[in-house]
C-alpha cells in the first residue's frame, strides 16, 4: 500500500507531463523559424502575438505574408492621405511610390492565395510563384524608397521609416515562405 501511494504521488507528475499536449508547439516553432530570418527579433515580436494559427511552416508562411500585407496596405494608405510633397520632385517620388506600393500589396495579395490553395502535385510549381512574388513585393517596395534621393530630409525620412519596416516583415516572409519549400510543405 505504501509503495503504491509513493509510486503514484511520485511519478504520476511525469507520466502526465510526458503525455500532456504540448501548447508551447506553436510557439516553439516560431521561435525555431526565426532565429534565422532575415530581422529575427521583428520576426519573433509579429509572429508571436500574431493571432491566428502558426503551429505548421503553412501557418508561418501565410501568418508572415499576413503581415507584410497588412503593413503594406497600411503603409500605402498613409502614403496617399498623410504625405504631401512640397516641390515636383517630392509629389513625383510621392506618386511613384504610391503605385510602388500598390503594386506590392497585388503580388502580397497573391501570394497568400497560393499559399492558402497549396496542392501536392503543383506544390513546387506554386512555392516557385510565391518566392517570385514576394521577391517582386520587396523589389517595389525598395524602389519605393530608393526614389525619394535628393529629396528633402524630412520627407525621405518619413517615408523611408514606414516602407522599410514593410521591406524588413515582407523579407521575413520570403524567409517563411523558403522555409515551407524547403520542408516539403509537411504538415500542411
Amino acid at each position: 500500500m505504501a509503495t503504491t501511494l509513493f509510486f503514484l504521488l511520485f511519478f504520476t507528475p511525469f507520466l502526465y507531463s510526458a503525455t500532456a499536449p504540448n501548447h508551447n508547439a506553436p510557439q516553439d516553432l516560431v521561435r525555431s523559424s526565426c532565429i534565422n530570418a532575415s530581422y529575427p527579433s521583428l520576426c519573433l515580436r509579429t509572429l508571436s502575438s500574431y493571432s491566428g494559427p502558426t503551429g505548421t511552416p503553412r501557418d508561418l508562411a501565410q501568418a508572415a505574408v499576413k503581415v507584410s500585407l497588412a503593413r503594406a496596405r497600411k503603409a500605402s494608405t498613409y502614403l496617399k492621405t498623410s504625405v504631401t510633397g512640397k516641390s515636383k520632385r517630392e509629389r513625383a517620388a510621392l506618386s511613384d511610390c504610391v503605385e510602388q506600393m500598390a503594386e506590392s500589396v497585388d503580388e502580397l495579395s497573391k501570394t497568400l492565395s497560393e499559399l492558402k490553395h497549396l496542392r501536392g502535385e503543383t506544390f513546387e510549381f506554386q512555392m516557385s510563384n510565391a518566392r517570385t512574388w514576394v521577391s517582386a513585393a520587396l523589389t517595389y517596395e525598395d524602389t519605393c524608397v530608393d526614389g525619394f534621393e535628393g529629396v528633402d530630409r524630412e520627407v525621405k525620412g518619413d517615408v523611408k521609416k514606414k516602407i522599410t519596416n514593410v521591406a524588413m516583415v515582407t523579407s521575413n516572409a520570403l524567409y517563411m515562405i523558403r522555409r515551407l519549400d524547403e520542408s516539403g510543405g509537411l504538415n500542411r
